[in-house]
């Protein structure tokens, strides 16, 4: 644009905004279309044409044609071609006009002066036409129609939204049906209408006000230079718009295309849409019912709608709120297992967000976090802040607040669940229980954290078998008060977490423990830390500091070497292991087994185990891990050990070398335990020389 050009267009439009953001021009046109409108809550609006009326008599009737500027074209342009992200969008605005014109009717008839209103018996509707033939789209409505005046400001007008000016005049009036008409009033920004030239090169609007004796008018352009009014004769009450196709967007005028977009974006207006004679839009919006009056097979129906699945869902949440925000919500925890995308971070929430039962997204990022993707659902909320085209949001803030609280009432109502329907709820933590651990790790909120924290079941060392589980407030009602740990094991499987090393003591003791059967278990009990006021210790950590305060002990029990033998036994190891270990000691917490390796943070040494240790040179990696042994003096094998290291050396360093593997294979630190094939195949060589 030249500079010629947009100091012309800043005097014709005399609003410095729009003039900002035309100059911008480097912007993107959403962009600059945005500075130019402002807020769109402003009373101001952008006048689409200061045009000179023409007057032309027929023989027929008089025709006033007004002529739009050049600059303005540009922005009509602007609108049309650049605002909306997807052309089908225009169906949705197109109807969501229509849904307010038959509000505006509705509420107008109900208040004072609404008895002169023409037909005020005739069906409230839509009526939506496709014409394949002559490739045209045609939709109607039964609603409260436009004057002359209010085809001009209405139409000849970008950004002044009638609907937001009839919602303003009814509070002026102070109507008791304000806060109800407010809820069903669709329209905000104005410049719906104009996203009928995405797809058409001729607009045609039929149309006649409700008053009575008010004319029939036709309002018709082609968007590039000017438009007409007329008046014609036999003009139905309401409004008909006549979409001309582009040759491109003939797609339009068919009718399974019309009827899927109408499914995608519009299936909860209001009113009845007909698409060629035929009701298009018959399932109701649940989630503004009351939850009372919905039948369990009307939501089966609704949530196989929304989510596109053929299962049923395995728990239903309604819910409404008024504060902080206004919410209409109806949530589906589906009964199937998830799917291979639901499994991905990188999949989209199954929430679609609503405003005033019009889609704006179907899968919406940030009104849910992450870790709750596999929930199906809508959300409509009045307070959403969007931007021009509906189908950005705006204000970051309140998107965090209206996650916050949906986020929230989930993790609530999953509680009430588990404590009302534990059987089904021990089911839905099966298939799903990975996500609510997601959450554990990935929320930046402490008090979320535990709140999810109470969701999380695990087997434990007295339950009777497999099938029990046990959260972590059952854990510690069943623990003394004065016990300020909560035990958990990582382990496979059952079998090996009783016969693990680290949990004999444990047991001598009928300390109670939590067993972790998933790798990512005790990563997320390590960020986790603490529930209420126990900390969560792994039972390899409470091990390696009581090894602390028992350092110096000189009495490992009747059988056991002398304290000067393992004087002499200790250095020996350390030597023979050096490099793999930094520290040899004795300790008394062991029965059954020879020696056990420690680490300070077993969790995080078994995680870094699995994902990275293949990328460093394995001193390295012995050197970050900083492996402690700890053996048992009243073992066979560490009393025999002893023997061999004078008597037969070479059988004494093979016996040394297979016992740390051991104890690296079974504190799951071996990063692949293939590797002790070579020692073990020489061990038992050695071993049956004599035979």
């Amino acid at each position: 644009m030249s500079v010629r050009a947009i100091g012309v267009l800043g005097r014709a439009c005399r609003f410095s905004r729009f003039s900002q953001g035309i100059r911008q021009s480097h912007r993107s046109a959403p962009a600059a279309l945005n500075l130019a409108l402002g807020s769109q809550r402003s009373p101001a609006a952008l006048s689409l044409c200061r045009f000179s009326t023409e007057t032309k008599k027929s023989s027929e009737s008089v025709v006033d044609k007004h002529e739009f500027q050049a600059e303005t074209r540009q922005l009509l342009d602007i609108v049309a071609r650049s605002l909306y992200s997807d052309h089908e969008v225009f169906v949705r605005e197109l109807i969501s006009n229509a849904s307010d014109a038959l509000e505006k009717f509705r509420y107008t008839s109900l208040s004072a002066g609404g008895e002169n209103l023409s037909g005020k018996d005739r069906p409230l509707e839509i009526r939506i036409t496709t014409d394949k033939p002559l490739m045209q789209l045609i939709i109607q409505d039964t609603g409260i129609g436009m004057t002359k005046d209010e085809l001009v400001s209405n139409l000849g007008t970008i950004a002044r939204s009638g609907s937001k000016q009839f919602l303003e005049q009814m509070k002026g009036n102070e109507q008791a049906a304000t806060s109800e008409a407010s809820s069903n009033i669709i329209g905000q920004f104005g410049v719906g209408f104009y996203s009928s030239f995405i797809v058409a090169n001729k607009v045609e609007v039929f149309t006649r006000a409700a008053t009575p004796n008010a004319p029939g008018l036709r309002w018709s352009t082609d968007g590039s230079g000017s438009y007409e009014i007329e008046e014609v004769p036999d003009v139905e009450l309401g409004t008909r718009i006549v979409l001309h196709l582009k040759t491109d967007c003939r797609e339009y005028a068919d009718e399974e295309r019309i009827e899927a977009v109408i499914k995608k974006y519009s299936n909860f207006v209001g009113s009845p849409i007909l698409l060629n004679g035929k009701q298009a839009n018959e399932i109701k919006p649940l989630w503004l019912l009351e939850p009372q009056s919905i039948s369990k097979e009307q939501h089966h129906d609704f949530y196989r709608f929304i989510s596109n699945s053929f299962d049923v869902p395995r728990f239903t949440l309604h819910y409404n709120a008024d504060v902080p925000l206004s919410i209409h919500a109806l949530l589906y925890f589906p009964e199937g297992k998830p799917g291979l995308f639901e499994m991905s971070r990188d999949g989209n929430t199954g929430v679609a967000l609503y405003t005033r039962k019009v889609l704006i997204q179907s899968k919406t990022e940030h009104l849910l976090p992450k870790w709750l993707r596999f929930v199906k659902g809508v959300v409509d909320s009045e307070d959403i802040p969007l931007n021009l085209s509906r189908e950005l949001l705006q204000n970051s803030s309140l998107i965090r607040k209206l996650s916050s609280v949906i986020s929230t009432r989930v993790i609530r109502f999953l509680q009430e669940r588990s404590k009302k329907q534990p059987d089904e709820y021990d089911a839905f933590y099966r298939d799903y229980g990975l996500f609510l651990k997601e959450g554990i790790v990935t929320s930046n909120d402490p008090t979320e954290k535990e709140e999810i924290a109470k969701l999380l079941r695990f087997e434990s060392s007295k339950s009777p078998d497999s099938s029990g589980r046990m959260s972590l407030e059952e854990y510690c009602n069943a623990v003394p008060a004065e016990q300020h740990n909560i035990y958990y094991l990582a382990a496979p499987n059952r079998v090996l977490a009783e016969s693990s090393p680290y949990y004999e003591s444990l047991k001598k003791r009928n300390e109670l423990v939590l067993f972790c059967y998933e790798p990512y278990d005790e990563l997320v009990l390590m960020q986790l830390r603490k529930f209420k006021t126990k900390n969560l210790v792994s039972v390899e950590k409470e091990m390696r500091e009581e090894s602390k305060e028992t350092a110096a002990a000189t009495d490992f029990g009747e059988g056991s070497l002398l304290r000067s033998e393992l004087d002499a036994l200790i250095p020996w190891l350390e030597g023979e292991l050096k490099g793999q270990v930094i520290k040899v000691k004795a300790t008394t917490r062991l029965d059954s087994h020879p020696c056990v390796i420690t680490v300070e943070e077993m969790a995080a040494a078994r995680h870094f185990i699995r994902t990275q240790s293949h990328q460093i040179p394995e001193e390295n990696r012995f050197a970050l891990l900083q492996p402690e042994l700890e053996i048992n003096p009243k073992h066979p094998i560490i009393k025999k050990l002893n023997k061999l290291r004078e008597s037969d050396t070479e059988l004494a360093q093979l016996i040394a070398k297979q016992l740390f593997a051991n104890a690296m294979v079974g504190a799951g630190l071996a990063e692949d335990p293939r590797m002790l094939l070579t020692n073990m195949n020489t061990l038992l060589s050695r071993a049956l020389e004599k035979y």
